[in-house]
């Protein structure tokens, strides 16, 4: 049903009053061409629109603002070389499920196929990576499509939907009409799960003697972690998190084994491996998780519970499905349980409770006096307020960042997980502190990572977006270098950014607008990490210089299985003493 008024607005008007309508505040984008006649009535417009100095940097502004949300993030670009460059964060939300909805100029309809000028057929370039994507064509359609667009981004599985509009759409004039419901055939996410499968699942974790829970993105969107300490408390079933739920159990609870995986905890990654039941909410048996998929978990049978039906047994037989919401099913989970004996595994928490305790991550004494990178990710979560927010680029410093970090609260943990993208973090960075102005905002970045995106930081510094970035220089693509150390022979091909001076990473950043410091010991470390606390009026930059050989530990070598699990070059726990 649309509600109909008597104004006649012009595409780009209903764009606008439709943006607003369904609640958005913010956008992030760049003028062009072929999406010029939106910004038109943007500019008298309640939305706030930052000018973004990349489109890509727009797409993981507006990533970093859902994460750190839970709300819808905006991107808008123009039509051509505007819209592909978006296909990497498009991409990105896609794979880490997070809200977005892209608006994107096309060239006139009766230019569509013709390669005009600025052309390109995005919705077919980002249909395998979009919950859904829009063609518009006609005036009239924009307020449902728009209206259509958040409702798929924001519910079931979220994830990313695309507006691309054409030039003569936004241009010509139509009845404004606002629908004021939905219909969707073929669109109808399940979010209660069915109580027959949850009792199912409730007598197999009654049953268990070495249950685990394992808990992944999933539950983080959900915001359901009070839901999950509930079920724990009651159940007292050991927990592992996934890089991308990090935070939703408080790291310091006994019962949690951190992360599993790749270079997941040895605890965490032996739980799964020797469980004899497997609480998946969540998460989708990613292959960093995994590992061999047919030596992961052998001994356990398997309860999936995920809002997406097309991930259970995607990967890992199932012996009970639960379709639903995350926050649903734990809750009806903790219902069920609350009438059935705990599993009785005191034995199995003591034994992971002591493998926690005997493998904690840590790292060797850099040489020389050069500063450790973990030593100065521990002391950044050390000395920044309970509630900072931290975003990662990717690599080794991404993953020391997941061990060192003090992971307490929720949806302070940002990263790009399923895709992995270098260049995530500073604008992902920007966007989480335009969605949370009052929360310190740190982004640990590497020094490739940061050269990708880094021209972020004017717009920050624009804006008064006054993000703080931590650089872990080791003057090399690091996680490929290790690679290169393990598995090519310390063959480093392309993995050397060269000297130590160039870029200079302070002055760069004084160009911008920013704060420039750099620490090359620890006396400095601690100088700089407190100067940069101090100042809250401007973007900082401070450029960590580390040694170039340190490791990230544990680690399970791709195409293994996890019980290859290695604690140092050449060191692996002994699996058969620690748990029988």
């Amino acid at each position: 049903m649309s509600h109909k008024d008597d104004r006649m607005l012009t595409g780009a008007q209903a764009l606008v009053e439709s943006l607003e309508r369904v609640g958005v505040d913010v956008a992030f984008g760049i003028p062009g061409g072929a999406i010029l006649p939106a910004y038109d009535p943007l500019f008298d417009s309640s939305i706030r629109h930052i000018l973004v100095r990349h489109e890509q940097g727009a797409g993981h502004a507006a990533e970093g603002y859902a994460m750190a949300s839970g709300r819808v993030g905006v991107c808008i670009a123009t039509s051509g070389p505007g819209a592909t460059n978006l296909v990497t964060p498009i991409g990105n939300a896609y794979m880490d499920s997070t809200p977005l909805v892209a608006i994107t100029g096309q060239v006139n309809s009766n230019s569509i196929g013709t390669d005009a000028f600025q052309e390109a057929d995005i919705r077919g370039i980002v249909m395998p990576i979009t919950k859904h994507s829009f063609l518009i064509k006609r005036t009239e359609d924009i307020p449902l499509a728009i209206r259509e667009a958040f409702h798929i981004a924001a519910t079931g599985r979220p994830g990313p939907v695309l507006v691309d509009i054409a030039k003569d759409a936004l241009v010509n004039t139509a009845p404004f009409m606002w629908p004021e419901e939905l219909d969707l055939p073929g669109y109808k996410p399940t979010t209660k799960p069915h109580v027959r499968q949850i009792r199912a699942a409730a007598k197999l974790i009654s049953a268990s003697k070495r249950p685990v829970l394992y808990v992944g993105g999933g539950v983080m969107s959900a915001r359901a972690s009070k839901e999950l300490a509930e079920l724990v408390e009651l159940t007292r079933i050991p927990v592992v998190t996934t890089l991308m739920a990090r935070g939703v159990l408080p790291d310091s609870h006994e019962l949690n084994m951190g992360m599993p995986g790749m270079h997941g905890t040895v605890a965490a990654v032996g739980a799964l491996q020797k469980a004899d039941l497997l609480v998946a909410v969540g998460t989708r048996f990613d292959d960093r998780v995994t590992g061999r998929l047919d030596t992961f978990a052998p001994h356990a049978k398997v309860i999936h519970a995920d809002v997406d039906p097309a991930e259970i047994g995607k990967n890992k037989p199932v012996d009970v499905p639960i379709v639903g919401d995350a926050k649903e099913t734990l809750r009806l989970l903790a219902e069920a349980m609350a009438d059935l004996p705990a599993p009785d595994a005191d034995p199995w928490r003591k034994q992971l409770v002591g493998m926690k305790t005997r493998y904690q991550p840590t790292w060797d004494e850099a040489p020389d006096g050069r500063l450790s990178p973990q030593e100065v990710i521990q002391r950044i979560g050390q000395l920044s307020p309970d509630d900072a927010i931290y975003v990662a680029g990717v690599g080794q410093h991404q993953m020391w960042a997941a061990h060192f970090l003090p992971h307490e609260q929720p949806s302070k943990w940002l990263n790009s997980g399923g895709s992995g993208t270098m260049g995530f973090c500073v604008p992902a960075a920007m966007g989480a502190k335009v969605a949370e102005p009052d929360r310190m905002v740190w982004g640990i970045d590497g020094d490739g990572c940061f050269q990708m995106t880094n021209q972020e930081l004017v717009t920050c510094a624009l804006n008064n977006i006054p993000i703080k970035i931590a650089i872990i220089n080791n003057h090399s693509l690091g996680m490929v270098r290790q690679w290169q150390t393990l598995f090519y022979n310390e063959r480093y091909s392309n993995t050397d950014l060269q000297t130590e001076s160039i870029p200079n990473f302070p002055m760069l950043a004084e160009a911008m607008g920013c704060v420039g410091l750099r620490a090359t010991n620890e006396e400095e470390m601690e100088a700089a990490i407190k100067q940069a606390l101090e100042i809250n009026d401007r973007p900082v930059v401070v450029e960590f210089v580390v040694h170039k050989d340190a490791m990230v530990w544990p680690m399970v070598a791709a195409g293994t299985s996890n019980d290859e699990i290695q604690v140092a070059r050449d060191m692996a726990p002994d699996w058969e003493e620690e748990i029988l």
